[in-house]
């Protein structure tokens, strides 16, 4: 830096720099390159060695703002866009990015408002039996009326969810609410169906979900075997002893484990061994493509041996085409979930399904 800038500390690992540029020949993209080729060289702290990436967020005087708290909060929300394009880059603040900050903050407002007024309701995905082609469980999906705004996409309020930390309590009702539906199914002529909800791993960090499990299944007299928790393998990578723990307590009551996004994570066929799972369910990544992509034909069939081979039964969702199904029940895969069979619906839909549907449309044909 140059004696007329300023380099400060604003806290934790965040710095702030003043650059006073004469002209535009004093291009801030400079500096920034300087200082990501200053940090690619080791530190040695103790005989270790350290790595340092910084993402960067730029805001230009009085182009952006006029006022040191507002040109401060601009580059803060530039700084965490950098770190959403992936980390060690920078982005400059735009316009845009404050309109985004402004509407995703009246979604926080919104959901937490959401909850309280009981806006959120389950959607259900039928799993089918690819040997009986028969409905063999559902899965509860999340869905958020808002009002004034109809049905919001999964992907825009669930991440939100997760970082405000609603995901404990919203996940908690999940539970109760999927627990209190089986019930009223077993009461019916509908009868017992295995009903699986999405656990977050902030549930296992913050929230005691053995016991949120235990007061939904003993509330509502439902048979633990009836339920399954769908988790991913990070979240099985969160505090592993204490996850190990909860799901083999809950292993011992009857409730089923299974492993949601297989594939996509870090995690081996032989270390998830360690945990009590009964399930994998294969990535949509890999099933979108398995007729017309060699590697994510011979990655599922390898998924699906080796889990046999664990005694573990494989669920392949996201299939959509006649094509996957053959190739999937060629293969051996035991359950299949996607839009070929059902989109996820209401309570009332699926209910006229559970009542009336005998089994995959061609199935006989394959």
């Amino acid at each position: 830096m140059r004696i007329r800038d300023t380099v400060g500390r604003l806290g934790g690992d965040e710095f702030a720099l003043i650059l006073v540029m004469e002209d535009e020949t004093r291009n801030p993209i400079i500096v920034v390159n300087k200082i990501r080729e200053m940090l690619r060289t080791p530190f040695d702290i103790k005989g270790h060695e350290v790595i340092v990436n910084a993402s960067i967020g730029i805001t230009v005087h009085p182009d952006d703002a006029r006022d040191t708290e507002t040109l401060i909060k601009y580059a803060d929300t530039a700084m965490y866009r950098a770190k959403q394009a992936g980390r060690n880059t920078y982005r400059f603040f735009t316009a845009e990015m404050n309109t985004e900050i402004l509407a995703k903050l009246d979604l926080e407002n919104a959901l937490h408002k959401a909850f309280t007024n009981k806006e959120f309701v389950l959607y259900y995905q039928p799993k089918v039996d690819l040997k009986t082609g028969s409905i063999c469980g559902l899965e509860a999906l999340l869905r958020w009326q808002r009002p004034g705004f109809g049905m919001v996409s999964p992907a825009e309020f669930i991440p939100i969810l997760e970082e405000t930390g609603l995901i404990v309590s919203v996940g908690s009702w999940v539970i109760q609410e999927t627990c209190r539906q089986i019930r009223s199914w077993i009461d019916c002529s509908i009868g017992p169906v295995q009903v699986a909800v999405n656990v977050s791993s902030r549930q296992f960090t913050e929230g005691d979900l053995k016991e949120v499990i235990n007061i939904a299944l003993q509330a509502n007299d439902v048979p633990p075997h009836l339920l399954e928790l769908e988790l991913t393998e990070s979240t099985l990578m969160v505090n592993t002893n204490q996850t190990v723990q909860i799901l083999q307590s809950l292993k011992d009551q009857g409730v089923q484990i299974s492993i949601d996004d297989f594939g996509t994570g870090y995690s081996s066929l032989a270390y998830l061994r360690r945990f009590p799972i009964d399930k994998l369910k294969i990535d949509i990544a890999f099933i979108r493509n398995i007729t017309t992509n060699a590697d994510d034909a011979a990655i599922t069939q390898t998924i699906i041996q080796m889990a046999h081979g664990l005694n573990l039964k494989v669920i392949a969702e996201g299939v959509e085409t006649i094509d996957q199904l053959k190739f999937l029940k060629n293969k051996q895969s035991d359950q299949i979930q996607g839009y070929y069979f059902s989109r996820p619906l209401p309570v009332d839909q699926m209910e006229l399904m559970l009542l009336t549907t005998v089994g995959i449309p061609l199935l006989e044909m394959i």
